[in-house]
């Protein structure tokens, strides 16, 4: 089985490099596309999807990801779904008549940074200067409704430990923190229902 992944941009690509392989069975390939921003995947997506509807293999999946950021996650995941069954696909929403779905779309809340945050120990095997402590903030405990963005939140957690004062990298954060990540703990919702998700997508593999 082989996974094609749609994701908005660099930082998505780097770290699910390093995620994937840690979720999936040794047996599944993935290629990772990064559209270069939100509003470019969303312009391109229904080209995108009919193109591969013309030629996909059948042991072939595609994964579709973004950040919800300011967007209402329920109209967003709506438009995501559409665009798929106009393109002729199935959807874990709405699968074909045996159950069995092609096309998996995932929206990360609000960013992918609330899956690293999600893993705080990671984050500490990454940056041993952060706290251990850092966990039991209660601001912190539900990651995906963290206020004031995540993205913002991880650079203050970064920058008291004393790292990156000039604004944190983002690609470069992604990898630091992806490496050490473990999928069976995340805290993040969002995170947890991707990970599902690509396992009902996959299914058995032989």
């Amino acid at each position: 089985m082989h996974l094609e992944i749609l994701v908005e941009e660099e930082s998505m690509e780097a770290a699910l490099d390093l995620i994937l392989p840690k979720i999936l069975q040794v047996t599944v390939t993935f290629r990772v596309h990064n559209h270069n921003g939100k509003s470019n995947l969303l312009a391109k997506l229904p080209a995108r999807l009919k193109a591969y509807r013309a030629w996909l293999p059948p042991d072939y999946r595609l994964v579709v990801l973004l950040d919800r950021d300011s967007d209402e996650c329920h109209e967003l995941k709506v438009q995501l779904e559409e665009i798929a069954h106009k393109a002729g696909f199935a959807t874990k929403s709405k699968p074909d008549g045996q159950g069995d779905f092609q096309v998996l779309n995932r929206i990360a809340i609000e960013e992918l940074e609330a899956w690293f945050l999600g893993d705080m120990g990671a984050i500490v095997k990454a940056f041993p200067g952060v706290p251990r402590s850092i966990g039991r903030r209660r601001s912190l405990r539900n990651p995906d409704a963290i206020r004031g963005g995540t993205w913002e939140a991880l650079e203050r957690i970064l920058k008291e430990a004393g790292y990156y004062g000039g604004g944190m990298p983002s690609v470069e954060t992604a990898r630091k923190i992806a490496e050490h990540m473990n999928p069976l703990i995340n805290r993040s919702h969002s995170f947890r229902a991707f990970r599902d998700g690509l396992h009902q997508l996959i299914g058995p593999v032989s």
